[in-house]
């Protein structure tokens, strides 16, 4: 199975992070893996990469309550952002929220692809290698 060459995490909870992090290196999801911990520092941080002409993540998961800029904002901001859009980059809206508002509000998001209950298994991480083309 094929794995992706960067990974991006935006999230304010380091446990999850760590927790993710380890699963990402377990079943060799990524060969990169970025961490933003709220919206604000993830656009930053995108754009700097975009300057230095970097690789922009292949996937991206995204927590929706964080400080500064939660997940909706960041989503509003990123459109904005990217440069190259001939690599789509792949984003998982990954939270504890099961408001079918935020899943109803999900779907105005073009650019997500699905939406993850926390936390993250290998299977889910098994599931998206096999599903997506990265």
């Amino acid at each position: 199975m094929k794995n992706v060459k960067v990974c991006c995490i935006i999230d304010d909870d380091p446990i999850f992070i760590y927790g993710t992090k380890r699963i990402i290196k377990e079943v060799d999801f990524a060969k990169k893996v970025i961490v933003y911990n709220n919206g604000q520092e993830a656009v930053d941080g995108l754009k700097e990469i975009i300057k230095e002409q970097g690789l922009l993540p292949d996937v991206i998961f995204l927590d929706l309550n964080m400080p500064i800029m939660n997940g909706w904002e960041f989503l509003d901001e990123y459109k904005n952002c990217r440069h190259d859009k001939s690599k789509k980059t792949i984003i998982y809206i990954i939270s504890s929220s099961v408001d079918p508002r935020d899943l109803e509000r999900v779907k105005n998001y073009k650019q997500v692809d699905d939406y993850i209950l926390k936390p993250i298994t290998p299977g889910d991480l098994a599931k998206i290698l096999r599903e997506t083309k990265v």
